[in-house]
């Protein structure tokens, strides 16, 4: 897509990265900040006329509104409305897959401060998307060309 890429795992404060080296699981405190930090970096990319990709675990539905509208989706504290429009435009891919998948994938990665441990609190923590939210989701059971064609689709055809 040419697309600016982001990795969201790179803008975590070394709190957050300390706490899960540790495998201790991150809390709504932990990652809020953390939440209101990306979303400046997709509103700055936004106002520049500027699409961006960010790879992120927004888990629950309150961290997906953070991203999108920032600050001000905790301080309303409402439940969303259909029709509601966050301040940024995003679409939300979520990758799923059985817990055995990602683990595998996780087992791989080196260098990375989440320990697979941690993996089982990110499914109990997990709040998949639903409308009114805007997103797709695909399985991550299809192979990597699969995922990214179906992924490129929903992006250049709405």
């Amino acid at each position: 897509l040419g697309w600016k890429f982001y990795d969201a795992d790179d803008y975590h404060p070394p709190e957050n990265k300390k706490k899960m080296a540790e495998g201790i699981p991150l809390n709504d405190e932990d990652r809020i900040p953390w939440l209101c930090a990306l979303h400046d970096i997709l509103k700055r990319e936004d106002s520049s006329k500027q699409d961006a990709v960010m790879a992120c675990s927004a888990l629950k539905k309150m961290y997906r509104r953070v991203l999108g509208s920032g600050a001000s989706a905790i301080e309303s504290n409402q439940p969303e409305l259909p029709g509601e429009n966050p301040a940024l435009k995003i679409l939300f891919v979520h990758l799923d897959g059985p817990m055995d998948i990602i683990a595998g994938r996780l087992g791989k990665r080196r260098g990375h401060f989440m320990p697979p441990e941690l993996l089982k609190s990110q499914f109990n923590t997990l709040e998949p998307p639903s409308a009114p939210e805007n997103f797709i989701t695909v399985s991550l059971e299809k192979s990597l060309s699969e995922i990214v064609l179906e992924i490129e689709s929903a992006i250049l055809h709405g």
